[in-house]
């Protein structure tokens, strides 16, 4: 994929609303990007020492379209980051609530003496909690955990089973009665489906009662759990019959498959139209029978759907190998044109403007090339074929036109937006420069898409303005180095995953730190075996070259590693 196709790439993914659902793809598409991106910087490499050798410093490689991709992926980073953030501030202030509810359920075990108000509030508490939203997954764990336990230790503290009131236990236990009467009703209902999604909704229900009269709970529990194990039972009973039946299907299914072998056997034999009809006409009553079958195991299903639709497939196949052989002319011509028809009337509804009018257009070749289908024909064939095409491209049209329209406001937006990229004036500030650039650019891509028509137009010169203020700025070595790897370090922080990559992007440069500080020990090392000597000196000063120059690279690489954040 050539650079150019990496940005329109780049620029069709990144045009959406949610930054998020495409996220994936964007990285995936980057990571493309860089690894040519090292390529090309490595036949740079190459090429510098093939033509100069290792001793004449290398100009840095450039090339304007990383910086066209970079500027695009800097404002698609920018807008999925403002997207997690939205999601962020919504999670920490949903931390932050049930932060507040502990606290308050903590204060309630400590000090609440008053068991009415105790259960009041931790009513309260209770029905609050499950009303929040989502927190950071790497907390929602631990703030469970510090809930549940508060929770367990609220109802040891409060003495529940021991403390109260003789009606709680009597309405607890008129609740579960309750709960057991309706468990015997779904014994009436005949919709399994039915009874087992209730039957799991009681359940729920019976867990969610608190207790009863110690004297009566074991009598009622035994009550409880006999009718959900008859249900449950009843439930099992249900699906092996099932079980059963589509076992039994398959075998019925079978046999018809049989039958079709049998028809397609006395193909081989076929030679008159009224033979074919006759065959056709048996297994099309097959297939009719076929669908009055239910359906079997999945797997099993579709084996012996494949095997039953191949064979018919077949059939089919050979019947028209049949009727081919004994067409010619005009009436071969016909039906290859009626072909073309079906093509275009499947195609004639598409929204796919681009591919279907592709397609079209390929039929419509086809159909010149076919030729005539004689004076009996080819006029009905025409303008059934003309009407399916015209009824496809008028339909474009309409959608094209209207969306021109719908565009025009954007058209106008772009434009304006093109005047302030020409006339800003650049401070010296490159930072505050750059930040401005971006800003232009994603400014640019969240106004939408422009008139058709327009659209080359309007990216060309909206490059050009933008080109022109890069060009000015003339990055180059280190500065330009730190740009782009401040970039990067951007992109990593907006991932879900910062902290790993964070992490790995840490250990690589250190790597590198410990491979060049290996180096210079090497080097120090051999220093020492140079004798006194002209000849020694010159090896010696080529040594100690190297050294300052892997000392240089571990200082660029400290400072990449400062500029990565610890969190």
């Amino acid at each position: 994929m050539e650079k150019k196709e990496f940005i329109e790439k780049l620029r069709e993914l990144t045009s959406g609303e949610d930054a998020l659902a495409v996220s994936q793809e964007v990285n995936e598409l980057k990571t493309k990007f860089n690894d040519l991106i090292l390529e090309e910087e490595r036949q740079h490499q190459v090429k510098h020492l093939e033509e100069n050798g290792a001793d004449v410093p290398m100009e840095p490689y450039f090339d304007k379209l990383n910086d066209e991709f970079f500027e695009i992926y800097a404002a698609y980073r920018e807008k999925r980051k403002k997207q997690l953030d939205a999601i962020r501030e919504e999670e920490t202030e949903n931390l932050r609530q049930k932060r507040t509810l502990i606290d308050r359920l903590r204060s309630l075990i400590s000090e609440e003496e008053n068991i009415g108000a105790a259960f009041a509030v931790q009513k309260e508490i209770q029905e609050k909690w499950k009303a929040i939203g989502d927190i950071a997954r790497e907390k929602r764990q631990d703030i469970q955990n510090e809930y549940s336990r508060l929770m367990e230790e609220f109802f040891y503290n409060m003495k529940i089973y021991k403390e109260l009131k003789e009606h709680d236990l009597r309405r607890n236990q008129q609740l579960k009665q309750e709960i057991i009467d309706k468990l015997k009703s779904l014994s009436e209902n005949e919709v399994i489906k039915e009874v087992e999604t209730e039957l799991k909704a009681l359940q729920h229900d019976w867990e969610e009662i608190g207790p009863t009269f110690q004297s009566e709970w074991e009598a009622i529990k035994e009550e409880y759990w006999a009718i959900v194990k008859s249900l449950y039972e009843r439930i099992k009973e249900f699906y092996d019959e099932k079980r059963q039946e589509m076992a039994k299907n398959i075998e019925q299914k079978q046999e018809l498959v049989e039958k079709t072998k049998a028809v397609f056997a006395k193909t081989a034999e076929a030679d008159s139209h009224k033979v074919w009809e006759d065959l056709t006409g048996e297994l099309l009553a097959i297939q009719e029978e076929w669908k009055t079958i239910g359906f079997g195991p999945r797997k099993e299903n579709e084996e012996i759907w494949k095997e039953f639709r191949g064979i018919c497939d077949q059939f089919f196949a050979n019947k028209k190998e049949f009727y081919k052989g004994r067409q010619s002319g005009f009436d071969g011509i016909k039906e290859k044109k009626e072909a073309l028809i079906e093509k275009v009337n499947a195609l004639k509804t598409s929204t796919d403007w681009k591919e279907t009018t592709r397609k079209i257009v390929a039929i419509q070749k086809e159909w010149k090339q076919i030729g005539g289908a004689g004076p009996r024909y080819e006029q009905r064939l025409w303008k059934t074929f003309r009407a399916a095409c015209d009824e496809f491209f008028n339909a474009k049209q309409a959608y094209f036109d209207e969306l021109d329209k719908a565009n025009e406001a954007n058209l106008s937006k772009k434009e304006e937006l093109i005047r302030r990229i020409e006339a800003y004036q650049p401070g010296d500030d490159k930072e505050v420069v750059l930040n401005d650039l971006k800003a232009f650019a994603q400014e640019f891509n969240e106004i939408g898409n422009v008139p058709f028509k327009e659209k080359d137009r309007i990216y060309k010169e909206f490059k050009t303005a933008l080109d022109k203020h890069y060009a000015d700025m003339n990055l180059k070595g280190a500065e330009k180095e730190k740009v782009l790897f401040s970039a990067k370090l951007d992109t990593i922080v907006s991932s879900p995953d910062a902290e790993r990559l964070l992490n790995d992007e840490r250990r690589a440069i250190m790597q590198q730190i410990q491979k060049a500080e290996q180096e210079i020990r090497q080097l120090e090392n051999n220093l020492g075996f140079f004798a006194n000597s002209k000849g020694a000196d010159a090896l010696k000063k080529e040594v100690e070259k190297k050294i300052a120059s892997a000392e240089q690279k571990i200082e660029e690489l400290q400072t990449k590693l400062e500029m990565i954040p610890n969190e």
